[in-house]
């Protein structure tokens, strides 16, 4: 079977949602993937960024980091997006991102390709689960195929027991308090798993 193609979205402010989606590059190379990490564009306004010194550092630290495209998505077998949460749905940024794929999903282009998604809130309980189930929404428009983790491996339990993906809390400092490497990289194993099995009965 030819190298699994995985393609890594992801919005993030300050620094966090970037992290996580490193950590799913870096297992998803760990398994022989070709991956593309991609940012989707930035919809503030520079005043806003500008108010937030930790927004702004990391919004000039990431610069040279490609921004998402369609071609990405049509690229992928397999796609995980990570999110910050806002009032328990996603980012404006990745939700206008999602909104423009309607050619890709007209041409039945994202029909089969294998999903999952990452989040962060600032609080345990501020949305997260929702935030992950709203973009699976989506991904059920598009006649995606949602690998999500559930509960087939201790790591899911270890950073919180989000069955749905990955999801960190920020706290005060800035930092994620729960330990998600590890179930990151099993959800980037289990998605391109899943990925795999697809690809090979398309064959």
């Amino acid at each position: 079977m030819s190298q699994l193609k995985l393609a890594v979205i992801y919005y993030s402010s300050t620094g966090i949602n970037y992290q996580m989606s490193q950590w799913a590059e870096e297992a998803a190379k760990e398994l022989g993937a070709e991956v593309r990490v991609r940012k989707v564009h930035e919809l503030a306004p520079e005043a806003a960024i500008n108010s937030n010194p930790a927004w702004k550092a990391h919004y000039e630290a990431t610069k040279d980091v490609p921004e998402a495209s369609s071609d990405d998505l049509e690229w992928a077998d397999a796609i995980i997006f990570s999110t910050p949460t806002r009032f328990g749905n996603v980012a404006s940024q990745m939700k206008q991102f999602l909104d423009i794929q309607g050619g890709l999903w007209a041409a039945g282009k994202l029909a089969n390709k294998v999903v999952s998604a990452m989040t962060s809130a600032q609080n345990p309980h501020g949305g997260q689960e929702a935030t992950i189930l709203s973009l699976y929404t989506t991904m059920l428009h598009w006649s995606a195929i949602i690998a999500a983790p559930g509960y087939t491996n201790q790591e899911v339990f270890k950073a919180g027991g989000n069955p749905y993906g990955t999801s960190v809390t920020q706290g005060p400092d800035g930092k994620m308090v729960e330990d998600v490497k590890g179930a990151i990289a099993f959800q980037t194993k289990r998605t391109l798993e899943v990925a795999a099995m697809v690809k090979k009965g398309n064959a």
